[in-house]
Parts: structure tokens; C-alpha cells; sequence
């Protein structure tokens, strides 16, 4: 019984060291996104993407034909895009990562009674 109480302490160490990892990671992701698109903050990013798409999708119902503006346009969708698809995974990465730390700090604790209840 002990060796098993040493075992789910080791598990509760890796599931807190993978929390910390994660958390780090997903601040420097966002971090990398906010230097890619430097003149636009990230809390504006939401707004500038939608405003882009109302651009574009009025342009094309309005059936214009393809110009230099239509395909700027739509490269800006594109780009903006992805970078809220980056953003959002580095916030779920942030949030597994915080969650991996609760989950290891609780089973760290429960290793721990295991190991004192034998004690």
C-alpha cells in the first residue's frame, strides 16, 4: 500500500509540473500573437475581425468583382482569423493548465494521507 501512495504522489508531481508547463506556454503564445499583429491590440481583436467580415460579406453579396480591395479584405479576414483561433487555443491551453495544477495539488494531498493513514 505504500508503494501505491508513493505512486499516485509521483503522478500529482508530473500533473503539477504539466499544469506549470501549460500555463507558461499559453502566456507566451499569446505573447507571439500579440506581436504578430503589434499595431492592433488583442482586446481589439474581436471587434476588427467582425468589422473586416461585415466588410467583406457586403462586398460579395454585393457582387463586386474581384479587386485589390475585395482580396485585401479577405486576406484580413483570414489573418485576423487565425490569430482569434490562436487566441482561444492559448486560453484553453491556459485554463487545462490550471486545472492539471488543482487536480495534481489534490492528488498530491491524497498520496499524502495515503502515506499517513499507514503511518
Amino acid at each position: 500500500m505504500r508503494a501505491m501512495a508513493v505512486i499516485v504522489v509521483i503522478l500529482g508531481l508530473a500533473s503539477l509540473v504539466f499544469g506549470i508547463l501549460f500555463v507558461t506556454q499559453a502566456a507566451s503564445a499569446e505573447q507571439e500573437v500579440a506581436d504578430s499583429i503589434a499595431p492592433l491590440p488583442l482586446a481589439q481583436l474581436d471587434a476588427t475581425y467582425d468589422a473586416v467580415t461585415a466588410q467583406y460579406v457586403q462586398m460579395k453579396a454585393a457582387g463586386a468583382p474581384p479587386s485589390v480591395e475585395f482580396n485585401y479584405l479577405y486576406g484580413n479576414k483570414v489573418g485576423l482569423g487565425l490569430a482569434r483561433s490562436n487566441v482561444g487555443i492559448a486560453s484553453a491551453v491556459r485554463l487545462n493548465g490550471i486545472i492539471d495544477i488543482i487536480l495534481g495539488l489534490g492528488v498530491i494531498l491524497a498520496g499524502l494521507a495515503m502515506l499517513r493513514k499507514e503511518a
